[in-house]
């Protein structure tokens, strides 16, 4: 589209046409294409809301399309068809007339009259009809898949790990908007100081009911806050504040973080070491490191080193034994964050966990041999697919005689989840990320 400056469904056909094409990243491109749109105020929340509400809804979109188009159309006026549908279906705001008009004005500006008269045509038939009922479809499988737009292999899947109820449960909580969460950095302040300080500016916020140092944001972007400047707080997930509270971290103890981009993690263990010890952050890229430096900068905290290295050659680079805590958040297919991030849905596939699982065990085995005698290895990803995650874990026992799981010790609300030490988060649970953290430890030898 060049570089002129786009109106908020110009902008949305651009975001998601890149995505579709080129498998870019919808959180990415929104913010580029906001900062050079200069697109302002409530149009921000009007192109997110239909950005990420089409993507997250594509199957639906298309299941209710199809009976109104009978010949085939290029892929920037589908997905038209498909923001402008999911405007008239979903946004009870803004009237059918004015969503039919500005796709029609869209079509003659990318096209010509023949496109604008056929998106013209489809939408006021949808207008005059109804889209059709999910009713129809008796697979439950298939049914949940286009309900819920998520591929019907994941759906299968996850019905055959989990059962279809829970499934069908998880599929629909991915639909929803995440709420924002943060943690608070308690080296330096407290919660309720934190709480106060964002109030006092203007933001929605409550304290956490799952992790004592986090708080929920129900109206405003904390990332853009004074209390976020000055180092006060780290946005992040819930379900990820749970790793560091796993660890069972004491002041001054030497800790791993072997897959530590952007740094979320690096700076909750650093924080938990109440400035002592220290933490050695590793990242595969240098950008990536950069992330974790900035962050740690931000928060204050000088007890962390990084290194750009392969987290797959860490005994190339430790002695054995070094440790006191390892942790390895390993690199996965993301199927705990589609809320977030609704492209990976579409463009995971199964081959892409079965090759996961072997970078996972490879990370397990070299960072094993680093954990002191005594000392705790942890194992956490953000996904909920079972092989990734308990499969990973009992192929890791397996060869591993000298590990034994430890108790995960978790906050009050999350202790019922725990089960044989390990906890596996759903997205419906409290609404954090899907979520999986396992604890080890390495035997003490000398005490055997």
């Amino acid at each position: 589209m060049g570089n002129k400056k786009l109106n908020v469904r110009e902008s949305a056909l651009e975001i998601l046409e890149a995505v579709e094409k080129n498998q870019a990243y919808s959180n990415l491109l929104l913010n580029h294409v906001i900062e050079r749109n200069h697109i302002k105020g409530p149009d921000i929340g009007l192109l997110t809301e239909i950005t990420y509400g089409t993507l997250q809804r594509k199957f639906t979109l298309d299941y209710y399309l199809k009976p109104f188009i009978n010949k085939k159309i290029e892929k920037w006026v589908q997905i038209l068809l498909r923001l402008s549908l999911y405007q008239m279906v979903y946004l009870d705001k803004i009237p059918d007339r004015a969503i039919i008009f500005e796709a029609v004005e869209i079509a003659k500006k990318r096209g010509h009259r023949g496109i604008a008269g056929m998106v013209n045509g489809v939408l006021r038939a949808i207008q005059r009809n109804g889209v059709p009922s999910l009713d129809e479809i008796n697979d439950p499988i298939e049914r949940i898949a286009i309900e819920t737009s998520h591929p019907e292999w994941m759906v299968r899947r996850w019905s055959e790990q989990f059962g279809i109820k829970k499934t069908k449960e998880m599929c629909e909580a991915n639909l929803n908007a995440p709420t924002q969460t943060a943690r608070v950095n308690t080296m330096v302040t407290t919660r309720e100081m934190v709480i106060d300080m964002l109030e006092n500016e203007g933001y929605e916020v409550t304290p956490s009911p799952i992790i004592h140092e986090g708080i929920r944001s129900l109206k405003g972007n904390l990332a853009h806050s004074k209390a976020f400047a000055e180092g006060l707080i780290t946005v992040q997930d819930e379900s990820s504040m749970l790793v560091a509270n796993a660890m069972n971290i004491k002041n001054d103890q030497f800790i791993l973080d072997c897959c530590a981009a952007p740094g979320g993690k690096t700076t909750h263990i650093a924080e938990k070491l109440n400035g002592t010890g220290k933490v050695v952050a590793l990242d595969l890229h240098q950008h990536k490191i950069k992330l974790i430096d900035e962050n740690a900068k931000r928060l204050g905290l000088n007890n962390i080193e990084t290194k750009v290295l392969d987290s797959r050659k860490v005994t190339e680079h430790f002695p054995k034994n070094s440790f006191d805590r390892v942790l390895v958040d390993a690199p996965c297919s993301g199927l705990g964050v589609l809320r977030k991030k609704p492209d990976i849905k579409y463009s995971k596939s199964l081959e892409d966990i079965t090759s996961l699982q072997s970078i996972q065990q490879a990370i397990l085995q070299q960072a094993a041999q680093l954990v002191k005698p005594g000392g705790l290895l942890i194992y956490s990803t953000c996904t909920v697919d079972k092989i990734e995650n308990e499969g990973t874990v009992n192929q890791f026992l397996l060869t591993s005689p000298e590990f034994e799981t430890s108790p995960l010790q978790l906050t009050e609300t999350i202790n019922p989840f725990v089960e044989e030490n390990k906890v596996q988060i759903f997205p419906q649970d409290f609404g954090g990320d899907g979520f999986f953290i396992a604890c080890f430890k390495k035997r003490d030898t000398d005490k055997n």
